[in-house]
């Protein structure tokens, strides 16, 4: 059966290159009726990126282009996954964990909090628990998730945010390192100023810690340190891939196969590698379809190579959720 269970609607900073971005995914499913670049395109455009920010990412209006994309590609289950940071009503559990001093650093991470964290959790949760009637109407199963930061020492924190709502599935994530967001495009110098050996070993001992936090259904895109080609050899890794593949049997918690790394950065290879997936395969780890889209032309990007990779190393079934329920069906269902 095919899922993608790490769909975002939404994520900032604000730039042109995410208007441009935002304009061509609406362009995906909605033609506007002049010439390209004439006059007139300019000015339609100009009118639905108007009304798409005055209804904003939690609204039916941008929803339904997700729901047009699952629709067309097969799809039967989607999960919606929106970051935590998103959500001005976890601003502080950020503030708390991830580096914010007065240095070049620090400056830029308090700014990119500020900007991102702009919306409410209470319109993301009503948004998908309205919509799913209309989605399974269509043939498609809506789900709601979260995408949740996991930081040594945050697990209280998180136990008390994640009661507030009736999730289908949580994702655990680590996208920081002593509090430096790693994947920010605007701090990936900072890889210059570390041991790459010693970096990994310490990312994944706090992989193994989020895993053992048991708060999550799923622990996400378990390699994405590798996102701007920063990597040892490979062969020095396979040691914490096996205790990762461990820690995940042990605690019967799933990962996933996310394609969002082959297509959106220059690693431009899916997480986990093949060589870690293989380790994760040998485990029987519960694996689940993610394409980490963030715009609704890309949800399900890349899976069905994802499905061909996971059937290659014996992979037979993928996990579901439902109401934090893990429930395991064949591939080819």
């Amino acid at each position: 059966m095919k899922v993608d269970y790490h769909v975002h609607l939404e994520e900032g900073p604000y730039s042109l290159n995410w208007w441009n971005r935002t304009v061509r995914a609406i362009e995906q499913f909605w033609k506007i009726p002049y010439d390209p670049h004439s006059k007139e395109w300019l000015m339609g455009t100009a009118r639905i990126m108007n009304y798409r920010m005055e209804q904003g990412a939690f609204s039916s209006f941008w929803l339904d282009f997700y729901l047009k994309q699952a629709k067309k590609i097969g799809l039967k289950e989607v999960g919606i996954v929106d970051h935590l940071y998103r959500f001005k009503e976890m601003k502080s559990f950020y503030k708390k964990y991830i580096y914010l001093e007065n240095d070049r650093l620090g400056t830029l991470q308090n700014n990119w909090l500020d900007i991102v964290s702009c919306v409410s959790i209470e319109q993301f949760a009503k948004l998908i628990e309205n919509e799913k009637r209309k989605w399974e109407a269509e043939g498609v199963r809506l789900k709601f998730g979260i995408e949740a930061d996991f930081f040594p020492g945050c697990e209280e924190d998180l136990v008390e945010i994640l009661s507030q709502y009736q999730w289908d599935y949580v994702i655990g994530s680590v996208h920081f390192y002593k509090g430096w967001g790693f994947d920010n495009p605007d701090t990936k110098e900072y890889f210059h100023h570390f041991d790459l050996n010693v970096l990994y070993e310490e990312h994944f001992k706090v992989i193994e810690q989020a895993i053992s936090s048991k708060l999550f259904d799923i622990v996400g895109h378990l390699d994405n340190l590798k996102v701007y080609g920063f990597r040892p050899n490979e062969e020095d890794l396979k040691g914490y891939y096996h205790r990762i593949a461990q820690s995940l049997k042990e605690n019967d918690t799933a990962t996933e196969i996310n394609t969002g790394l082959a297509y959106r950065y220059p690693i431009n290879e899916m997480c986990p590698s093949p060589e870690f997936l293989k380790i994760l395969s040998q485990y029987e780890v519960p694996i689940t379809m993610s394409s980490d889209a963030h715009f609704p032309d890309d949800v399900g990007n890349l899976l069905d190579e994802a499905r061909e990779l996971l059937k290659s190393i014996g992979i037979k079934k993928i996990a579901t959720f439902e109401k934090r329920k893990r429930i395991e069906i064949d591939l080819d269902k």
